[in-house]
């Protein structure tokens, strides 16, 4: 055997920093933090262990390789084993492991033994070039450990001003100005070549030097090690890099699912490069987690569960990012799963992941429950006494199916769910006239009425031009008061991005760049409006420009070539030059069954609407780092929904028909943390509009609104009504963004309040014409009276004990209609009356 080469100090340093590091991420992952008891009970008995990477190549000295260890056991689920796993090197003075990260040592052939459990598994090492000057990557590693560091992040010196005058590109966006900034800016000259520790770069973040960002670096540590040598080196900056960077990995890969006790799992991140090597850059990297209630991540990569869950770890590599996502499972005393009826594919998909996380799904509702809550997301009103009677009353297996299809058919959905729409598309009478917004809304609901293909409405819309009020879509161009808000507002409604910040900068938490978010706005940039002859007319059309250059004033990556922008929606550049029209390109690429985003984004935010929560959450939030809580059932309702020709109602007829859909809200305390499997119905809140609605209803006195006829009711506005308290109480939106966020959907004292004594709830039980005085004057029963206002609010009748508190009050006041209208505003006041179940 070779005598042992002798490690330089910088080698020597960080072999003794990963000792450090990697012996402190045993303790949260597997030791007194977790509480799960001792290492063989974490470890239980594996079938089988698998080490990644397969085999390890080091071209240099300073590389180095984090072994990922996985267990997997009968039960089909996996443990991360890294940190218990004991590693032996064939022979250290070619490679050397020190918990789990393996260490060139000098040129030469080995191998790494992994035992775990009585299990064992090698992997060969080849080590070259170690005798090679290895210098710093500026663009590699001195912009990667800034912006892990957080040194050029949005708080701090990558504000767009920067920080006590020193700017940095925001994480690593711009390489070329920052090596321009570190090393020629005289200004803010934090740079020391002739003595490297008394730069600036190095002093303040190590406090020696007053830093307003506090202590960032250690002496010891990694980071300031790469930045010392950089600057030692003679600060290269890597103008022309010889190898540029290709795309970051990240493992384990997306779909990996983890069972307690074992609540860790070590990420590794790697570099792939142009001229095909590969590098670890786990301890260049920035972590993040997508969910620390669920899990969290250390400065090291290590994902820790807090419970069960879906997670995506987020490594960031300099300007460069990359997500997996990790499915944490634990056993529950005393689960057992019991095939439950299963009504389509939905049900198959939700039941499949209840199971996998052991969660039990809750029995199906009552019939008023049904009955209120299908009324509600389908109509927005509240179903009349005598429709409540009669479904009560009906004991036929399929009632509930040919409900649905009644209230699909009818003329509330369509006005219902174009009011959704308008929420969507921004409807309002200050960026359309009144005439205009008045003709797109009626335009929304025609579409809806003829049940229009989502693929062909979006077509009609995003490619409208002409008069306003000739051709009614065209006001969606109106909305928008340039192309920059015209392209985020596209973005989000139908790709479910949100990619605004990406018009100055790379996008800080997703991949969109820059020049994804020029390309994109190219394809409407050549809509142009102007006001029309008659009132509230505008014409939109189209400046025919077969180039779309730059917007003036936009901060510009270095890197830009040019002035033109690419005709580029997300993942390649589409061939226009036979269009005109060039929106015609985007909404083909949009609508084309294969696309990514336009299928998938739909049904999460119908699915969203019934289900009060989204697969994917916010529903206009899709990112890696962002994963749907079922991915199978999204992309099986993206497939469904294709195949029936992007029909809305199929969509909404086969979600509502889900036993998913139909499930009570009532859970079992074991399955109380459960909010994200569907496993039960959400509670929510009703909309304002609904809420309005449902008061006119119960009390039968209708609303006034604006110029409207009486009794038009709020969920059929075509525009916000922001003069009327109550809505705006209860958070009718302004319809100012495309973001769902826009809708209030907390409870607060304010809305306690209207409920409690507001004018609207004391008019309306006040009124000679509501419902009260018109039983009284019909001669009815006060038990009678009684038994209609529950129907009428919650679709069923008072319980006995409800029936006897009622009556009690009722002999004892000597106001009957008083007594009455008490009875109806304690009812009024319910969370079963105001929130959706």
């Amino acid at each position: 055997m070779r005598p042992m080469t002798r490690l330089m100090f910088p080698e020597r340093l960080l072999l003794l920093l990963l000792v450090v590091v990697v012996s402190a991420g045993d303790q949260n992952a597997l030791g007194d933090a977790t509480g799960e008891g001792s290492v063989a009970s974490l470890v239980g008995a594996p079938q089988r262990i698998d080490v990644f990477p397969a085999q390890v190549q080091f071209a240099a000295r300073r590389r180095r390789m984090q072994l990922i260890v996985t267990g997997f056991y009968r039960s089909g689920h996996a443990r991360d084993l890294t940190r218990v796993a004991q590693t032996n090197s064939s022979d250290p003075s070619v490679v050397q492991v020190v918990q789990g990260v393996a260490i060139p040592a000098g040129n030469g052939s080995a191998q790494i033994i992994i035992t775990v459990a009585g299990l064992s598994h090698r992997i060969p090492v080849e080590v070259s070039g170690f005798s090679v000057a290895d210098p710093i990557s500026f663009q590699h590693e001195t912009l990667a450990i800034l912006t892990r560091q957080g040194c050029n992040a949005g708080i701090c010196h990558g504000a767009p001003l920067g920080k006590s005058q020193f700017r940095l590109s925001l994480m690593a966006f711009d390489p070329q100005r920052d090596a321009i900034t570190l090393t020629r800016e005289f200004a803010a000259r934090r740079i020391n070549r002739l003595e490297p520790e008394s730069s600036l770069l190095l002093r303040k973040p190590l406090m020696k030097v007053e830093h307003g960002g506090g202590k960032r670096l250690r002496e010891s540590g990694l980071a300031y090690e790469i930045l010392k040598t950089w600057i030692d080196e003679g600060c290269r900056t890597d103008d022309e890099p010889a190898i540029a960077f290709k795309r970051l990995e990240v493992y384990p890969q997306a779909g990996r699912v983890n069972e307690f006790p074992t609540r860790g799992q070590q990420l590794l991140v790697l570099a792939h490069f142009n001229d095909g090597s590969v590098r670890d850059v786990t301890k260049l990297s920035k972590f993040s987690s997508s969910n620390e209630m669920i899990a969290t991540m250390d400065e090291d990569g290590l994902l820790v569960a807090k419970r069960r869950g879906i997670v995506a770890g987020m490594a960031r590599y300099g300007e460069h990012i990359q997500s997996t996502v990790v499915t944490f499972v634990r056993s529950v005393e005393g689960f057992t799963w019991t095939e439950p009826v299963e009504q389509s594919f939905i049900d198959r998909h939700i039941h499949a992941k209840l199971k996998q996380m052991n969660y039990r799904p809750s029995q199906q509702c009552r019939d008023d429950e049904f009955l209120r809550r299908v009324y509600l997301d389908v109509t927005g009103r509240l179903p009349e006494v005598e429709v409540v009677e009669t479904f009560l009353a009906d004991h036929s297996p399929d009632k509930r199916v040919r409900l649905i299809d009644r209230l699909l058919s009818s003329q509330n959905y369509h006005r219902f769910w174009a009011l959704k729409w308008g929420d969507l598309l921004n409807l309002t009478r200050d960026a359309m006239g009144r005439q205009g917004a008045n003709q797109f809304y009626e335009w929304l609901v025609s579409s809806l009425a003829a049940n229009q293909p989502l693929d062909q409405f979006c077509h009609e819309l995003l490619t409208a031009q002409g008069s306003t009020l000739v051709n009614p879509p065209a006001n969606y161009f109106c909305a928008h008061k340039d192309n920059p808000q015209r392209t985020e507002a596209i973005a989000q409604a139908f790709l479910g991005v949100r990619i605004k910040c990406a018009k100055c900068h790379n996008h800080p938490f997703e991949s969109w760049t820059q020049q994804g978010y020029l390309g994109l706005s190219a394809f409407f940039d050549q809509i142009e409006h102007k006001e029309g002859a008659s009132e509230d007319e505008k014409i939109v059309w189209l400046d025919e420009k077969e180039e779309v250059t730059v917007p003036s004033g936009l901060t510009l990556k270095s890197s830009v070539s040019g002035k033109v922008v690419p005709w580029v929606p997300v993942d390649g550049p589409l061939d226009v030059s036979a269009m005109a029209d060039k929106r015609l390109a985007f909404t083909q690429w949009l609508t084309r069954p294969g696309n990514p985003f336009f299928a998938r984004v739909a049904v999460n935010r119908i699915w969203s609407q019934v289900m009060g929560k989204g697969i994917v959450e916010p529903v206009d939030d899709f990112r890696d780092s962002n994963p749907p809580s079922n991915p199978e059932l999204l992309d099986a309702l993206a497939a469904d929904f294709i195949d029936s020709g992007f029909d809305r109602k199929h969509l909404l007829r086969v979600i509502l028909n889900s036993r998913a859909y139909q499930r009570s809200s009532q859970t079992g305390s074991a399955d109380a943390e459960n909010a994200d499997h569907f496993s039960r119905t959400q509670v929510r809140m009703l909309s304002a509009e609904q809420l309005l609605d449902a008061l006119s209803d119960v009390t039968e006195v209708p609303e006034q609104f604006n110029d409207l006829p009486l009794g038009t009711p709020a969920t059929q506005l075509p525009i916000p009504d922001t003069e009327n308290s109550f809505l705006v109480a209860f958070g009718q939106p302004v319809r100012k963004t495309v973001c769902s966020c826009e809708r209030g959907t907390d409870s607060n004292l304010t809305q306690a309040l209207e409920l409690f004594n507001g004018d609207v709830v004391s008019r309306k039980l006040s009124s000679q014409q509501n419902r009260l005085h018109r039983l009284v004057a019909a001669g009815v029963l006060d038990e009678d009276i009684v038994r209609e206002i529950y129907l009428a609010t919650l679709c069923r009748p008072p319980s006995s004990e409800e029936a006897r508190l009622h009556a009690a009050h009722l002999s004892a006041t000597a106001d009957r209609l008083q007594a009455l209208q008490d009875v109806c505003w304690a009812v009024l006041n319910t969370q079963e009356f105001v929130f959706q179940h």
